[in-house]
Order: structure tokens, then C-alpha cells, then sequence
């Protein structure tokens, strides 16, 4: 009877239908599977869920396609890699380099983003500008892009001594380098901006490379279906702003490294935080109270008696007319200028146009707490005539400049604003915030002390 069949099929030339492809594959599971690396550039669980630059552009990927997202977070590279070559994950999104071992093995999405590896080592030793000043082994992570780069710097340089390690991340390393436990590490240029906010002590010797081009992994054995999907997902991003959006979110207030200004902050965090954080913690109600104390050391050092040229005063460096519209009797009682601070930020916040999404609105209700809230709406509406969108944090901050320029402030309804002022304050924030979540979680440095008598 089977035979019959077969025979009737064959005979009334009916084929058997082609395997689905793979981004078929994919809708008809219904499910994305992604494998990327632990880390804060990549993913990880933070106090208000799943984050990461990785994490954010597959999840957005997944919805596009029309699927759920199912993450995989490896420990390793070695094993990152062999799930993709046996097909038990879609696409690796691991943040790394793209290197020519990668590019002979796998099938490669779009580049978008550009990083160099540097060589560093823990500021005060004797700087090291080539190979040769290299006064022991250095370690890098095992399967890594950087493994493979150093692996080739060894054959120009016989002389030099590495080794590589599956026990410990990229993050442990540079923690261990800056507490001087290990002389050298090569990392690249996205992890060190972010690492260098909580161990400014890390140093550049030298580079190891030229920019290097990001992208994400495909099996190279299926279809280039999913691949296709891909090319237009990330053109779709960077046609819409998204891209820049998201990439301005992890990276964009972190480029520029002040060492100086990041070691104060640290040491201010250990000795005088502490005094305040039940007060910001009170306080904060409606916004982290990381942030709330983030802007009160961008006003005013954590210093309660801090008066400014301009006639502010405070911890959160109140005006006058400020304060008596939120009934704070007291501008230099650190509990009357906090909780005044975090009700006048948390109303500039509402205040902000509803359709503009967080963190933006956030950033600009800052942006409004230092120069007001008429010339962010200045800064909004130069963005939306020169074509960019005012509803972007990444495109407003760019404008906010100009409003110190009189071609530009002249045809503005409020006029000059130190604008360039305003986006550094912003900015200045926004690191604050990044180290004091690093410190919170990850160490104890921030426990209450009991504040002084005023």
C-alpha cells in the first residue's frame, strides 16, 4: 500500500516540499536561541532585570523576527563556539573582535562596532611601550579574540611569555591587575572604558592592533536566511537612531577617562557617601537613589554648606525660588536639600514629553535640573530642525552646544544657555551612577554611617 502510494505521487509529479530554511526553522519554533559571554558590556542581571548591549540587540532582533528570545550565557568561548558549529544555538552575540580564526570558521553578520586591543598594566609600575618592557607573562582569557591576537604577536616576538585561562573572565583580570596581582592583560577598548570607572588605576601600556570590527557569529554550514534577517535588522537600527541610541546608553558617556576625577570620586564614595545614603535612600522614592546621589556629588561634592557663585546652595545645590515653591525651610540641611532635590528631579522627569522613552527622559530631565527646563526644549527643537530626533538623548546632548552660539540661540524662544556645561553635568552623572552600581553590588563600601548633627 505505502509502495502504491509512492508510486501514485511519483507518477502525478508531486515532489516532497524543500526543508524549511533556517530563519523558517527559527519562526516555527518560535524561539531565538542566542549564546553570548557573562559580562557588563554583553549581559547581566541588574536590579531591574536583564541588561547589556548584547542583550538589548537580541532581544530587539527576536521581536522583529516575531519570536521569544531564549539567552544562553556561557562561561566560556571554547564552548560558546562548539555549541554554534553543532547547531544547538542560532547566533553567538558575545561582543568579541572578529578575528581570522572566527572569519574561517563562521559565517559573520554585519560589523557594528570598531575596538582595538590594549595592553595594560596598574598604574604606578614602570609603563611597558612594547613587547620587549614586558617584565612577565601576561594572561589573557582562553578562546578569545585577544587569545588569538596575542598568539600571533608571539610569532613576530619569540620573546614573549603569555599564557591563557578558561578559570577566570576578562573582568577578573583587570580587577586582578589593578590590585597588582597580575602584571599584564590585553583587553579591548569597549571593556576597558567600562572597567576603568571602578579601577581607574588600570593604565595603557600600548596597543596591540588596529580597530577591529564587531559582529555576530552564524553557523556556517546553514542558509542565508537568518544572516539576511540580520543585515537588515542592523540596517533598520541605524536608519531609525535606535543603533546609536542603544550604543550612547552603554558607552557613549564612558569614552573620555579622567583618572583624577574618578579616583576622587571613589574615595568619596568610601568616606563621606555613607553619612548620606539612608537620606538618599528615603528620598529617592520614584528614581534609584544611586542616581539621586550621583547628581548631589555633581552639585556639590557631598557637601552639605557647598554655596555656589550663582547663589545655590546645598547638597543639591538648590535655588532659592526652587526651594520655597517645594516648602524647604532649610537649603543647608542635607535632609531638607535631598528630598527637595529628588521631588524637583522627579517632577522634571513627569514633565518630559511622554512619547520620549527611558533612560532619554532621564537624561534630559537632568539636562533640564541644570539649565532649565525652556532651554532643554530650546536644544529639543534645534535637534528636530537640523533633522535629528528630540526625543534621543544621543542626538539632543549634541545640540545642547549650540545654544551658546548666537546664531543659533538668537532664533531660540529662552536664548543663551551654557549648554556645553549642561552636557558634561549630564554626562559627569551618568559615570557617577556606573561606579556607584559597580560599588554597591560588588563590594561594602557603601554602608551607612550615622550623619552629623546640623
Amino acid at each position: 500500500m505505502l509502495l502504491a502510494l509512492g508510486l501514485a505521487g511519483m507518477l502525478s509529479g508531486c515532489e516532497p516540499a524543500p526543508p524549511p530554511n533556517k530563519l523558517e526553522q527559527i519562526k516555527q519554533a518560535g524561539v531565538l536561541k542566542v549564546g553570548t559571554i557573562y559580562g557588563r558590556t554583553t549581559f547581566y542581571h541588574g536590579s531591574t532585570g536583564p541588561q547589556g548591549f548584547e542583550y538589548e540587540l537580541a532581544a530587539r532582533f527576536a521581536r522583529q523576527v516575531g519570536v521569544q528570545l531564549q539567552l544562553l550565557p556561557f562561561y566560556s568561548y571554547h564552548a560558546l563556539k562548539q555549541d554554534l558549529r553543532e547547531g544547538r544555538i542560532d547566533l553567538v552575540a558575545a561582543g568579541d573582535a572578529v578575528s581570522t580564526d572566527n572569519e574561517a570558521v563562521f559565517k559573520l553578520g554585519p560589523v557594528y562596532q570598531q575596538v582595538s586591543h590594549k595592553l595594560v598594566f596598574q598604574q604606578g609600575q614602570t609603563r611597558p611601550r612594547r613587547v620587549a618592557d614586558l617584565t612577565a607573562p601576561l594572561l589573557v582569557v582562553k578562546g578569545s579574540s585577544t587569545e588569538q591576537l596575542v598568539a600571533r604577536l608571539q610569532q613576530e616576538n619569540p620573546e614573549l611569555q603569555w599564557q591563557s585561562t578558561d578559570n577566570k573572565d576578562i573582568w577578573e583580570l583587570l580587577s586582578d591587575v589593578a590590585q597588582g596581582t597580575l602584571a599584564y592583560t590585553v583587553v579591548d577598548t569597549n571593556t576597558l572604558s567600562v572597567q576603568r570607572r571602578q579601577f581607574p588605576q588600570l593604565s595603557i601600556g600600548f596597543g596591540l592592533d588596529e580597530p577591529k570590527g564587531i559582529a555576530w557569529l552564524l553557523n556556517a554550514s546553514q542558509d542565508d536566511s537568518l544572516r539576511g534577517a540580520i543585515i537588515q535588522y542592523f540596517g533598520d537600527l541605524h536608519q531609525s537612531g535606535v543603533f546609536k541610541a542603544l550604543e550612547d546608553k552603554y558607552f557613549g558617556h564612558i569614552r573620555q577617562f579622567n583618572y583624577v576625577d574618578t579616583r576622587a570620586f571613589i574615595k568619596a564614595a568610601k568616606d563621606q557617601l555613607p553619612t548620606y545614603i539612608d537620606m538618599f535612600r528615603a528620598h529617592a522614592k520614584d528614581i534609584d537613589w544611586r542616581l539621586l546621589a550621583a547628581m548631589s556629588y555633581q552639585e556639590s561634592h557631598w557637601q552639605p554648606d557647598a554655596v555656589s557663585y550663582t547663589g545655590v546652595q546645598g547638597m543639591m545645590m538648590l535655588t532659592r525660588d526652587t526651594a520655597s515653591d517645594l516648602n524647604i525651610a532649610s537649603r543647608l540641611d542635607p535632609q531638607s536639600s535631598i528630598e527637595g532635590g529628588a521631588r524637583y528631579v522627579t517632577s522634571l522627569i513627569r514633565r518630559i514629553p511622554a512619547r520620549v522613552g527611558q533612560p532619554d527622559r532621564i537624561w534630559m530631565a537632568l539636562a533640564a535640573y541644570n539649565i532649565g527646563l525652556g532651554h532643554l526644549k530650546d536644544a529639543r527643537k534645534l535637534t528636530e530642525q537640523q533633522g535629528g530626533n528630540p526625543d534621543l538623548w544621543v542626538d539632543v546632548k549634541r545640540r545642547l552646544p549650540l545654544l551658546e552660539q548666537k546664531q543659533f540661540y538668537k532664533t531660540t524662544t529662552y536664548g543663551f544657555a551654557r549648554g556645553r556645561e549642561s552636557k558634561k553635568y549630564v554626562e559627569n552623572i551618568r559615570r557617577y551612577y556606573d561606579t556607584l552600581i559597580y560599588l554597591d553590588n560588588n563590594t561594602d563600601l557603601l554602608e551607612p554611617k550615622n550623619p552629623p548633627q546640623t
